[in-house]
């Protein structure tokens, strides 16, 4: 399934960047939170790590922009389910995280835009039934993958970005040890409220441009209840 034209644009980071629709790499479960990330040269279905694994930098209160407050929502949250550790169970990272994902995500517009042209041909039902998927895999990546904690920190750079009547937050992850990775958020205004609606690895690749590839396949053999059975199966085994 090829996304329209106007959907690329949703996909894209600028206009220089192109959308990216190749497969995620696995890597090891057992190497540290950093590690995996840093092993990945995209963003997986468990495509949310991307931006795990750091501590918010705190930011000045008078100059920061209200665009900026979900990332650093995020990144406190992650931060605190890392260092919660295995001790917390998947479970206990579960109930912590879930509601940040709530706060700081548009899930449903990440679950319409990751779907493609097919979402409007679905019932109320299969809508609502894709989005409550989509998100207990976001949750479920978040909390078996985040649980441990070794020193990483996140940045968050003080310029925020207009695309359009979107902004992009850039933010930095450094590693206890290797090198620092560019990771950016685009968010949209919904109900007055910044919400972050794609993830960048590297300035360029769309976390939504991938899940799509990812959902395609599930789509054109089994429609939205193939779909979700897909996205469930994930969400059931989201360790890399």
């Amino acid at each position: 399934m090829k996304p329209t034209c106007s959907e690329k644009a949703e996909l894209r980071l600028n206009r220089d960047t192109p959308c990216w629709t190749g497969r995620y790499v696995a890597v090891m479960r057992h190497s540290s939170p950093a590690k995996r990330f840093q092993s990945l040269p995209s963003l997986a279905p468990r495509g949310l790590i991307a931006a795990l694994l750091l501590a918010a930098a705190p930011l000045p209160a008078a100059a920061a922009d209200p665009a900026q407050e979900p990332v650093a929502v995020l990144d406190d949250g992650l931060i605190a389910i890392m260092k919660a550790g295995k001790a917390a169970g998947t479970a206990g990272r579960a109930a912590t995280i879930g509601p940040i994902v709530d706060r700081v995500f548009d899930i449903p517009l990440m679950t319409r835009l990751a779907v493609g042209p097919a979402w409007n041909g679905f019932s109320a039902a299969d809508q609502a039934g894709l989005v409550a998927a989509f998100r207990r895999l976001t949750v479920s990546q978040y909390a078996v993958n985040f649980d441990g904690y070794s020193g990483e920190r996140f940045t968050i750079a003080p310029k925020v970005e207009e695309r359009g009547d979107d902004r992009l937050v850039r933010t930095t992850l450094t590693p206890a040890k290797g090198d620092p990775v560019a990771i950016s958020y685009r968010l949209r205004q919904t109900n007055g409220s910044w919400k972050i609606i794609d993830v960048f690895y590297k300035n360029a690749i769309s976390q939504l441009a991938t899940r799509r590839s990812d959902f395609a396949a599930a789509l054109a053999s089994g429609g939205a209840k193939g779909l979700i059975a897909h996205l469930d199966r994930l969400a059931a085994k989201p360790t890399l």
